[in-house]
């Protein structure tokens, strides 16, 4: 699989609503629109990773007191998310989906590894659960600014495209993650569907009906098939492979909605999957499982809960 990285959109801040927020296990307000920002302002830092024998950079979004670089975290221990980039792809292409699930309350961590045109999955999968291990230890040590901030029991794997394949043999070899969301999984080496096979916890593969790239049919539907249950597969009408990053590039393909109303659907449905799985919000259920989800308009439902 080919995917691009001509020019890179670093967007390095978000500007986020302020809303009441709410204590860790408590429903989030059913009105509220899961696709604008949550309740958090969003701090950031690029990080050195160093766990389970590996070594890598890293940039890490999370709720904080203010926004921006090497802010204080908010008060309260948050679940954590490790996501893998795409094939080629700068970290800054998500940018936006990283502060996005930070504001909602969710640590998010973004390893720079395998980024060249020779990217071992294998090793990729490997990096995603050391990121992960790396931020459980932080929890408890003295200095760092996740000190007494991690919900080292609500860990989670999440990609785009190669990362999204990656996320998926992460989570067959880590234990510890409770649950998988992903963007336009790609077939890996080793297999992803092969992995997803012997993969227990709940996980959502999000597609777009016209990625040119990476599609359904070829990639997220052996993965989801493959499965077993609780599984999921939503595929966003008219979104395209290149609509889950914050730019394009040399090679994109297209769909017949905008990156825009893309990347606000992808939010929706991914947020509300985070919340349920890892923010034990059980009240996002009908988001997830229910009516609302099987009835979206902008988004076909495939799933077994």
């Amino acid at each position: 699989m080919r995917s691009w990285s001509i020019r890179v959109c670093a967007i390095l801040l978000i500007p986020f609503l302020f809303l009441t927020a709410a204590p860790a296990g408590a429903s989030v307000d059913l009105s509220a629109d899961l696709s604008a920002p949550g309740s958090y302002a969003v701090g950031y830092a690029d990080v050195s990773v160093s766990a389970s024998g590996r070594s890598f950079g890293a940039r890490v979004y999370y709720p904080a007191t203010s926004a921006g670089s090497g802010t204080a975290v908010a008060s309260g221990q948050f679940p954590a998310v490790a996501f893998g980039h795409g094939f080629f792809q700068s970290i800054s292409k998500y940018a936006s989906l990283g502060g996005h699930w930070a504001s909602w309350g969710t640590i998010t961590i973004m390893p720079t590894s395998q980024g060249g045109l020779s990217p071992s999955h294998g090793a990729f999968a490997d990096d995603l659960n050391a990121a992960l291990t790396w931020i459980v230890a932080q929890n408890t040590t003295a200095g760092s600014r996740f000190n007494a901030h991690v919900r080292t029991n609500r860990l989670g794997l999440s990609g785009h495209s190669m990362g999204g394949g990656a996320s998926v043999l992460a989570a067959a070899r880590n234990s510890s993650v409770r649950t998988v969301t992903n963007l336009a999984a790609a077939e890996t080496n080793p297999s992803a569907k092969a992995a997803a096979a012997t993969t227990a916890v709940p996980m959502q593969l999000v597609a777009g009906t016209n990625d040119s790239v990476a599609g359904p049919s070829g990639h997220q539907i052996p993965i989801y098939n493959a499965k077993r249950a609780p599984k999921q597969l939503r595929t966003i009408v008219g979104g395209f492979h290149c609509g889950f990053t914050d730019s394009g590039g040399i090679g994109c393909d297209s769909g017949s909605i905008t990156r825009a109303a893309q990347q606000a659907i992808t939010r929706r449905v991914t947020t509300a999957w985070l919340l349920y799985y890892l923010h034990d919000d059980t009240a996002q259920n009908d988001a997830v499982w229910g009516a609302s989800a099987q009835t979206d308009p902008a988004v076909q439902f495939l799933g077994v809960q």
